[in-house]
């Protein structure tokens, strides 16, 4: 198993680092270029065929955005593994290895799903900032994060860039999302929003901004009534405890210190059923290797349906050695629900996104349409799908 937590990789460099951070504040002013241009694996030209284990539950409808949507499923152990004609060492970004999102690359590694295919994975912790560029150069082959603002201003500006898979949405009993503290006189369904400092980790430009414009609407606030407060992961919590935002996204677990405590209201999370990240890639798998890019999702998805395919935590033995893998302790792993795995994107996520990152001043311009952003049909050929 290979992962590494260094930052120097490839020969990344201080400019394309200045660029990542740009991208991230402001869109991107200069014309489409290659990030408008047709990709290998959106061409049509590939040969789809019918894969064992997996049958017409492995591909719903993207349209479908129902709350309580299942989830698409093969049978365990399938798609089954077809290995690539010669080995292909592959480097996979993520900002992290101990969140629970990561489990099923963390798990297709341990479990030598990729090797069955082939491929030599390495993951890289890499803030997407500063992987941004490096994937859109080629330089890393794939980004396990999100579609945020500075991707979409990426691809703007010619960043040859797709979001080629989901990874989860939240179970219905989750309250990982908005909290906030009551002041005087409110309720939980009586919250002014308007004015009020928000904490987060991330700031503007988040995947986050999407459902938490929904649950501002809905308590006469929105992004451009708020004010961000950014802080680190450890002090989203304390601040909203000790009065120094109204408001925080608390992830999973950290909003269990609050549930149920007189003072503090939920007010809402990331819609169910709708993945907001996920796999990206650039041109490496975008075009010069789609059957690799092909074998690393049919890796991922295999092993979403072999271990991850219902409610993972009650399976007690897993959550132990998911718990060791991901060296977290077991009992904060245990006191949430399971996250629901999901490879599909969703129709139009995009362009919500794009309208909240708008909403928030870090994009302009039109929503770029999804045949720009994003590429459905790696996964559909890895579980035999045909159009």
């Amino acid at each position: 198993m290979k992962e590494r937590t260094g930052t120097a990789i490839r020969g990344r460099t201080y400019g394309l680092a200045l660029l990542a951070a740009a991208l991230l504040t402001s869109a991107a002013c200069s014309s489409p270029s290659s990030g408008t241009s047709t990709p290998k694996a959106d061409a049509g030209t590939r040969t789809v065929r019918p894969v064992e284990g997996c049958g017409a539950g492995s591909w719903t409808d993207p349209a479908d955005l129902a709350p309580d949507r299942t989830p698409a499923r093969c049978r365990p152990g399938s798609p089954p593994a077809r290995r690539l004609p010669e080995p292909r060492e592959l480097t996979i970004a993520t900002g992290t290895l101990g969140a629970e999102y990561v489990a099923p690359l963390r798990v297709a590694l341990d479990k030598g799903e990729f090797a069955k295919e082939g491929l030599d994975v390495t993951l890289n912790v890499l803030p997407t900032p500063e992987a941004l560029p490096l994937l859109a150069k080629g330089e890393v082959d794939a980004l396990w994060a999100a579609p945020e603002a500075a991707v979409m201003n990426g691809i703007r500006g010619g960043f040859a860039i797709r979001w080629v898979a989901g990874n989860f949405s939240p179970d219905p009993k989750s309250k990982s999302g908005l909290w906030v503290r009551l002041k005087d006189g409110e309720t939980a369904a009586a919250v002014r929003m308007a004015g009020r400092k928000l904490g987060t980790m991330i700031g503007k430009g988040s995947v986050i901004a999407y459902p938490m414009e929904q649950a501002l609407e809905q308590h006469g606030g929105g992004l451009d009534r708020i004010r961000y407060q950014q802080l680190g992961s450890a002090d989203v919590l304390t601040a909203l405890e000790n009065g120094g935002v109204d408001s925080a996204w608390l992830l999973d677990p950290v909003w269990r210190r609050v549930d149920g405590e007189p003072g503090y209201a939920f007010l809402g999370g990331q819609p169910p059923g709708e993945p907001l990240g996920g796999m990206l890639y650039g041109p490496s798998l975008l075009d010069d290797d789609v059957d690799a890019g092909v074998a690393l999702l049919r890796a991922y998805i295999r092993t979403v349906n072999t271990y991850f395919a219902a409610d993972y935590k009650k399976n007690e033995s897993f959550v132990t050695y998911l718990a060791k893998l991901l060296k977290t302790d077991e009992t904060i792993l245990r006191s949430t629900p399971s996250l629901r795995m999901d490879w599909e994107i969703r129709t139009g996520t995009t362009d919500r996104l794009q309208s909240a990152y708008r909403a928030q001043g870090v994009a302009e311009g039109d929503s770029l349409p999804e045949s720009q952003t994003v590429t459905r049909s790696l996964y559909e050929e890895a579980v035999g799908h045909r159009r």
